[in-house]
């Protein structure tokens, strides 16, 4: 561990941080500074005597995960950055929250360097806490500790608590019994109404030791460097399996003369006169950003000089285990030969898409050793269950099946943590319309490039009985609407396998939409690729084109055979990823308009909202309406998806 710095150093290196901490959203006339003020002594603790890091190489695998789940307070993590010497430098500080500057007002994973994970929407860094110490122990149990020996430290407040999604993913971490999660609970007891006693009451520490955490409250030892020092040097070193939650009771805004303790400190910047008399109670210069070089250059020699010693002698490790093939591939997307084992099914065969991608999956696995599936108990309805496979838990740490219990949004955001952390890659299943409870997750899965797989099957009103609570409508649109989503809908089992293919290889999340019932394998999957492909060409120039996905499919195929008994000849295209279309019409247009050409008349069907389709279709046949209880096959009749639906809609198309 590194060694100390002098006093008077951390003194100063606190009392920097603390002054960013003022300056930075005086001078964007935006911006949290309370929070940052209080926790300055925290985080210098964390940085420079307890994580182990590397600021020269930022990605290092076996590095200590930082979490700042209170993301507003990220001016306190870009003061770190810059202390410590991972590229930051003032004029980044001076530019905190404006376009384009590395300091934006939440911190983003893969816009700044030594940013593990996408914060700000409270709860959501302390759910994927959970996940990194998941993918954290995982590793370990399966390469060792010589390879794989570090920890996730979250920095909470009492938002991140109060938010639903601390309750689900810390019931998971208590039962998985993830000792390596260290969660620090900054008690400031304000919020930005006024005090905390305004709408919530909890025993937070009670709470905790309910899902099975160690708690520990530290008191007001908020300022007491060598203090903060023990607490979490005994919380990283302990041998107690339980997550471990440090509470912390601090003062925001500390230690301004004007506004400590007030909820006013927490997102109202304070002007040049309460920075003023702020720094005459530091006893530091009352100038803007000040950071004496001395100082800076002597807290970045010490992280750099230690940070490599450990990194240098963790590799020397890596080089000598007899895993380290297998550890390259974790880390590398799969050994060399992957796509080969890919799966393909004969035309003509029966089968839903949801059982045909645990086919999939299980075909790849022995190639995609990072791999690991899961569900928010609908492990064998989803598809997402792997053959053969130990349930991962606490005694069985190294298994590759997740149970997430009735917790989707935990597991959505526990799957965001996996997938940053590296040398994981997640699959999570549930129903489509469950999709909901999973939105915030899947959303900051996109904002961070998070390479992970969300599963939802029963994705349309063919859900049947269970009517329309459980029969998603809007929830396509919805997805489609999310910038850098990959988000595809296999009309058949080939199409589903190329999809799984796709969803590896994005640079990104992919959310693959499943039926539920049987359906035809009609097509050799190719449509995947560009996001479209041509299923039925017509004979000559197309008079309409019919454009369909999932099990809408087949659907439009008997239409066009209908059709073209009255006269009609009509060309029918799968487009199962309307974003890996767009991206592809844009570099290819004159490929793009042989599959959808722009003059000639276009019906789409979709059993879901017509919303969007008039992107590509100049007449549309879907669900605008909630569904209705009733056998799947007749709930998609009566509601419209059927050939006499798309006849109709084609010919009253051409006619007009």
């Amino acid at each position: 561990m590194p060694t100390h710095l002098t006093l008077a150093l951390d003194t100063a290196a606190v009392n920097i941080a603390r002054g960013f901490a003022m300056d930075a959203p005086l001078k964007a006339k935006s911006g949290h500074q309370g929070t940052a003020m209080a926790l300055a002594p925290l985080a210098h603790v964390l940085y420079s005597r307890i994580m182990k890091h590397d600021p020269t190489d930022s990605l290092w695998p076996d590095r200590d995960r930082f979490i700042l789940s209170a993301g507003h307070a990220s001016i306190l993590q870009y003061s770190m950055l810059f202390l410590q010497g991972y590229g930051l430098e003032m004029s980044d500080i001076q530019a905190f929250r404006q376009w384009g500057s590395a300091t934006p007002g939440h911190p983003e994973r893969g816009h700044t360097a030594g940013v593990e994970v996408t914060t700000g929407p409270l709860g959501q860094g302390f759910a994927n806490g959970v996940g990194l110490a998941l993918a954290e122990r995982h590793l370990r149990a399966r390469f060792g500790s010589e390879v794989c020996d570090h920890h996730t430290y979250v920095v909470a407040g009492d938002g991140c608590l109060m938010e639903g999604v601390s309750h689900e993913a810390a019931s998971l971490a208590g039962h998985q019994k993830l000792g390596r999660l260290i969660v620090i609970f900054d008690d400031n007891q304000i919020t930005i109404d006024g005090r905390t006693n305004l709408s919530c009451s909890d025993d937070v520490a009670l709470r905790f030791s309910s899902y099975g955490w160690s708690v520990s409250n530290l008191g007001e030892i908020g300022d007491d460097l060598d203090a903060l020092e023990s607490a979490l040097t005994a919380a990283r070193d302990s041998l107690d399996d339980r997550p471990k939650l440090l509470i912390l009771r601090t003062q925001v805004g500390f230690p301004s003369p004007d506004w400590t303790g007030k909820h006013e400190a927490h997102g109202n910047p304070f002007n040049a006169e309460h920075v003023t008399r702020t720094k005459q109670a530091m006893n530091i210069p009352d100038e803007p950003f000040w950071a004496p070089l001395d100082v800076v250059a002597a807290c970045r020699e010490s992280a750099k000089v230690h940070g490599a010693q450990q990194r240098l002698a963790w590799e020397v490790r890596l080089e000598a285990s007899a895993l380290q093939q297998e550890w390259a591939a974790v880390w590398n997307g799969g050994f060399s030969d992957w796509r080969e084992a890919l799966p393909s099914f004969a035309l003509g065969e029966s089968i839903a898409t949801r059982v045909a991608v645990q086919k999939v999956f299980d075909a790849v696995l022995p190639k995609q050793p990072g791999l690991v599936s899961g569900s928010a108990d609908l492990t064998g309805n989803t598809g997402t269950k792997l053959s053969g496979q130990i349930p991962m838990s606490a005694d069985n740490p190294q298994g590759r099946q997740v149970y997430y219990g009735v917790r989707e949004h935990a597991m959505g955001s526990a799957m965001v943590g996996m997938a940053v952390h590296g040398g994981v890659y997640p699959i999570g299943g549930t129903f489509f319309v469950f999709f909901d409870y999973m939105k915030p997750p899947i959303r900051l899965a996109a904002l961070s490039k998070a390479k992970c797989l969300f599963v939802f099957s029963h994705d349309s009103v063919g859900v049947g009985e269970d009517g329309p609570t459980h029969q998603p409508i809007e929830h396509l649109a919805a997805l489609r609407a999310i910038p850098d989503l990959q988000v595809i809908r296999p009309c058949d089992a080939n199409e589903t396998a190329q999809a799984v293919r796709f969803a590896f290889e994005h640079d990104g999340p992919t959310a693959l939409i499943l039926s539920r019932q049987n359906l035809p394998v009609l097509t050799d999957g190719s449509a995947v690729a560009h996001g479209a492909g041509i299923v039925r060409q017509a004979a000559g120039k197309a008079d309409v084109v019919i454009v369909a996905t999932g099990s809408e499919l087949h659907v439009a195929l008997q239409a066009a055979d209908d059709l073209q008994a009255t006269g009609i000849d009509a060309q029918v295209v799968s487009l199962p990823s309307w974003d890996r279309f767009v991206a592809f019409r844009a570099t290819n247009p004159v490929e793009a308009n042989k599959i959808l050409p722009r003059d000639v008349e276009t019906v789409s069907v979709e059993a879901g909202t017509t919303f969007g389709w008039q992107l590509f279709a100049d007449s549309c046949v879907g669900i605008d309406r909630f569904g209705a209880s009733a056998p799947g096959s007749e709930a998609l009749d009566r509601l419209g998806i059927n050939p006499l639906s798309v006849v109709s809609a084609v010919k009253k198309l051409l006619k007009r």
